[in-house]
This record gives structure tokens, sequence and C-alpha cells, in this order.
């Protein structure tokens, strides 16, 4: 057992406290609940967040959340998301899973409820605690399923942890066991909030293990991802057998916990509009399309945020130079700062263009590499760090070391580097093939760093294209391209050239993408719409 594990161990458990609770294990059987809605007051608690406690409950469920644990966007926005939901006054609280990082990190955690065993999930106890953001969270505390070096989903030789249904059936099950009237916690949920396929089986259990008098949403932050297992783990997670059906967690013959979610939610939503319509048709739907469609009518896109207190050009700890709109030349301070960090040539003028992603199909860095040298020939310098497919990561090695003082590479994956390249590129490239909605297109235009993107999902959503008309009315952002390829990307980043040789342009599109209100504010209040039709009142 870890340190940080027995140190939430041997926490106290704390009765009465009104905070949200984390792991657990099973609950009854659905003859044994058949329980009615009722409102259940919050008792009270010392709470150090100046943050109001809102009526409307809100349990937000989620395999990881930064600061604590995050291997992608989905963490971002689990870390945000929660705080501007309690901003605009709704009692949210997050439940994850007691990783050793998440324990070590609320080390105060406190014991608040046992789970017992039920079919293969095994008991658990939750804990009660305060994310660093002041948002009340529930750890489940479950040794045997999270105790474990290596990531949340893989082992440190990047395999998937072979147990991944237990440690994300138990998520689940707790979750909707935390809005019924078995919930070990005084406060219960009227809503559960699922995220990806990790947790998706969270509707299910509602709608299956209870009465389904509790209603739940989903939102699909990538459907590639689907968390498909063999038919045996139906029973093992004590699921009925009859929801093994094509209108239920079936698909193709095998049992998917994201097709699950979105069979049984109340709501769908996804992280951007495009992205929203895209998934309703076969190219990109990953099988689900049908599904999706039939579903239309409980379907949103809703664009997601970025926290503006982490990315903040004028206040971001992380890079060499602080700037705004009314600072902007000192950007160039740096630009010169990552040159050097990266051992390029110190030209002041030439286009740094920047990415920092994974190196995977989806991402299509390899459309970066398949026309690196015609970049660096406009002239241009290129810096990139990534991590991801080996053979990719190989190929980059290689190139970086055949256009030295020209490309510069990490591979891997450095918080610090992500805001130093944001800051100091003069351009970003995200050549993905397809986005569900994408983050750091939204950074860059926050830090005046102007994104190269393929028009599909998100960037579709968030970029404006630069043209004559919207140069003239003072929207463009960036530069979009309209086909996943190398001949097409290298015209985009043929006119990004362009307008940098233009000061005037290029100043224009650099203050008109800072000016853009990327915050949680507009997302939280369309979620609050969607929780608001759902809940009854």
């Amino acid at each position: 057992m870890s340190a940080a594990h027995r140190c939430a161990h041997d926490a106290c458990a704390w009765p009465g406290a009104g905070l949200v609770i984390c792991y657990i294990g099973t609950e009854p059987t659905p003859t044994e609940i058949n329980w009615r809605f009722r409102a259940i007051p919050t008792p009270p608690r010392p709470n150090r967040s100046t943050l109001s406690l809102p009526p409307l409950r809100i349990l937000y469920v989620t395999p990881e959340c930064a600061p604590l644990v995050k291997t992608g966007g989905l963490g971002d926005v689990a870390g945000a998301l929660p705080v501007a939901l309690r901003q605009i006054g709704l009692d949210a609280r997050v439940l994850l899973p007691g990783y050793p990082a998440v324990l070590a990190a609320l080390a105060g955690a406190r014991n608040v409820g046992h789970i017992d065993a039920v079919a293969r999930l095994p008991a658990a106890r939750v804990l009660e605690a305060e994310l660093p953001t002041g948002v009340p969270a529930w750890v489940v505390d479950c040794p045997v399923l999270y105790d474990r070096d290596g990531g949340p989903y893989q082992d440190a030789g990047g395999a998937d942890w072979e147990d991944n249904p237990l440690r994300f059936g138990l998520l689940s099950r707790i979750a909707a066991l935390l809005a019924s009237r078995q919930s070990p916690v005084a406060w219960r949920a009227q809503l559960v909030h699922a995220n990806d396929w990790q947790t998706g089986l969270a509707p299910a259990y509602a709608a299956l293990a209870y009465d389904g008098s509790t209603p739940s949403i989903i939102t699909v932050h990538n459907l590639a991802f689907q968390g498909i297992f063999a038919p045996g783990w139906v029973a093992d997670l004590g699921l009925p057998a009859a929801s093994f059906a094509v209108d239920g967690v079936e698909y193709h013959g095998r049992f998917s916990f994201l097709k699950a979610g979105l069979f049984y939610a109340n709501a769908i939503t996804t992280v951007s509009p495009t992205y929203a319509g895209e998934i309703q048709h076969e190219a990109m739907g990953m099988g689900l399309h049908g599904l999706l469609v039939a579903r239309r009518d409980r379907l949103t896109g809703i664009l997601n945020g970025i926290d503006t207190t982490v990315w903040d050009p004028a206040n971001d700890p992380l890079i060499p130079q602080r700037y705004n709109t009314a600072t902007l030349d000192r950007k160039a301070f740096n630009k010169r700062g990552l040159q050097t960090r990266f051992r390029l040539e110190p030209l002041p003028d030439i286009l740094l263009l920047g990415a920092v992603a994974r190196l995977t199909a989806q991402k299509g860095l390899d459309l970066l590499l398949d026309i690196a040298d015609a970049v660096l020939a406009l002239p241009a310098q290129i810096v990139i760090v990534a991590t991801g497919d080996k053979a990719l990561e190989q190929r980059l090695r290689a190139l970086t070391a055949a256009r030295p003082r020209r490309l510069a590479s990490f591979i891997g994956f450095d918080e610090t580097l992500a805001h130093v390249v944001e800051a100091g590129a003069d351009a970003f490239v995200m050549p993905s093939r397809f986005e569900p909605c994408g983050l750091n297109q939204l950074y860059s235009q926050r830090y005046g760093t102007p994104p190269i993107v393929h028009a599909t999902g998100g960037l579709a959503d968030s970029v404006i294209d630069c043209a004559p008309q919207s140069l003239a009315d003072g929207t463009a952002t960036g530069f979009q391209f309209f086909a996943p390829s190398a001949e097409s990307l290298l015209g985009a980043i043929e006119r990004c050239a362009a307008a940098h040789g233009d000061a005037a342009v290029w100043r224009a599109l650099q203050r008109n993408g800072m000016a853009r209100d990327f915050s949680w504010n507009a997302a939280a209040r369309e979620y609050a719409t969607i929780y608001s039709r759902l809940v009854p009142s």
C-alpha cells in the first residue's frame, strides 16, 4: 500500500460532512431500492471555498481531473467546468477514483461510507475531500483496483489494465448510488453527469439498478474511445442479462461502456456543435452514428472553455515574459527564449511554428512531418512537443537530427513546455484529422499565437479563418484548411507566412484572438439549461 493510500486510510471519518465522497463498490438489487426522489438537505460543513452552495445538486463523475491526474483534455475540463458550474449557482461536486496521485494530493480525505462487494465488484470506501480549486469531491477508495503504478488506464508499459471494466464499472456504479436513497452520504445528487466511456455505465446503473428516477447526462469527449469488452463482463459488473441487447449495452456482439451511456442517458452532449453533427454520419460516427441519429433530439454540442486563470499570458508564471494586448511587443522575448531553449537559430523575423500534441493518426502531426522541408524553406522554424506512436516518435527524432537549428522537438509531455511554446511560437499548428473540441487552439488565441487548424469539430467552431472579409470586420483569428492532407496544410501555412510578413495584419490577428472570451462561463450556462430541463421541479 502506498504512503498516500495509507494516509487516506488512516484519516478519521467525519460524520455529517456535506462534501462529496469518492469511491464505493456496489448497490442493492432493484427490488431493494424502489426509492422516490426527494430532496435531502445538505448538512453544514466547513467550506474554505468562496463559492456558494446552490440547491441543484450535480454529481460530475470523471476518471481524471486536473491538476490531480490528467492524460488529456478531459482532465482539464473536469478540473474547470465544476468550478464554473458552482460560480453560476449549482452545487456541482466531483467523483473520481482514488489513484495514488489523488490520495497523495487529498491527504486529508475523510472516510464517510462503506460499499459492500457485489458480483465481481470489490468493496470500497467513499472518501470526502476538497479539490485544490475548492470544489467538493468524493474519492473512490479501493486499493485493489487503484493503488498501482502506471497511468489511469494503462500500465507503465502502455498496455491497458486488464481489469479496467472493474475499475470503471465500480466508479460508474458508485455514481448512480450517490444519486439514490441507498447513498452512504446525506448529500444526494439530483443529476449524474458522466464523461466518456469510463463512466458510461453510470446512466445504465441509474436506469437498471435503481428505478430510473435520477436523470443522467453523458458528455462525449472523443467517440473513438468506447470501452469495448467481452460480454461476460455484463454479469461480472452486476448488470441484468437482459441489458445485453441492441437496446442496451450490446455493440456488435461485445459489451460497450460508451454505447451503454449513449443509450441510457437522458441527454447527450459533445464538446463542440460541429462535432455533434459530424458523429451522426458514418465517416465519423465510429459505428455509433445510427444510435446518435436516433437520439439526436437529446444531443447537444457545447464548445469547451478553458481555465483562463491558468492560461493567461498576462499572469502566466511558466513563461519568460508576461504580456497582454497592450504589451504584445514583449512576446518577442518569449520567442527568443523558445529558440534558445531548443537551440534554434535566434532569428527574430522568421516564422516560428509550434505544436504540442499526441503523436497519433488523429492529431495529424504526420502531415506536418511530410511537408517539413517545404515549410522550413519558406523560411520558417518548427518546434514540436509530442509523444505517442513509437514509429512517429522515431521519425520525429530522425527529422530533428537532420535539420538542426531549424526544426526541434521534445519527445514527451511537459506542462511548462506547453506554456512556453504557446507564448513563444508565432503560430500554432493543429492538423487534426478529427477533433471533438481541442483546447490548444483556444490557448493559442489567448496567447496571441494564431492557430493553423483543419476545419473539423471544435477547431472549425473556434477559429475564424483569415480572409479579407474577416480581417475587415475584425473577427479573423487564425487559418483553416479544409482537407486532411499535407498539401492542404502547406497551403494554410503559406497563407500564415504571408500574413506574418504584414505587421499590421499580424497584429490584428493576434489582438482579435486575445480579445475572445474562451472562459467556461458560456458553456456552464448551457449545461445548466440542460440540467434544469432534466431535473424534476
